[in-house]
């Protein structure tokens, strides 16, 4: 698996569009699949259901790589515009859309040495799929909610501000059957200015 995500990162970095389609298409399914399982439970309750917006959820995989790996991706795209991500969060991103709702989140840490999220991820795991973004209409109502009703703990106690003027908060969720023992994915819950 490893294999597979790294050529995948690297695809994206093509002269060729339809290899780095065919990248992003295998990073999205690598990021989706666990993510789904994860989150499969969600879906049978109707007011969290509605907040992630289905039967249509906007869904994007995170992928977190070196600069140089951000610099190349970023050119060989035709140069996305950079989020504006606060500060603190040591991080730099601009967004992938190759249609059929295949959408990543490409991530680099300002700081490689640093002790930001994306870093740290960097340091432990290398580059490879960090987090699963849902949008959703109230962060704040969809964290009570899996909190409730799930058992599930935000990694922030309230919603912060993320890219673009975002509101953000995370969960780690536990993923059933299929993926290693103990496997968990960051999903990241965002709510739109």
């Amino acid at each position: 698996m490893a294999n597979a995500i790294s050529s995948a990162i690297m695809n994206l970095s093509a002269a060729e569009k339809s290899t780095r389609v065919a990248g992003a298409l295998e990073i999205y399914r690598q990021g989706r699949g666990p993510a789904d399982r994860a989150v499969s439970r969600w879906w049978e309750d109707a007011e969290l259901s509605e907040l992630l917006l289905k039967p249509k959820p906007i869904v994007s995989v995170g992928v977190a790589v070196r600069r140089e790996t951000f610099t190349r991706i970023r050119e060989a795209n035709g140069q996305p515009a950079l989020a504006i991500v606060p500060q603190e969060q040591d991080a730099e991103e601009f967004e992938l859309h190759f249609g059929d709702g295949v959408e990543l989140d490409v991530l680099t840490s300002r700081e490689p040495a640093g002790q930001g999220a994306i870093a740290r991820f960097l340091a432990k795991f290398g580059e490879g799929v960090q987090q699963v973004e849902f949008r959703c209409l109230n962060v704040d109502r969809a964290m009570a909610i899996l909190r409730e009703r799930f058992g599930l703990a935000p990694v922030y106690p309230e919603a912060r501000a993320g890219a673009n003027d975002s509101k953000v908060n995370f969960v780690l969720v536990p993923v059933p059957v299929g993926v290693a023992e103990n496997a968990k994915v960051l999903i990241e819950l965002y709510e739109l200015p």
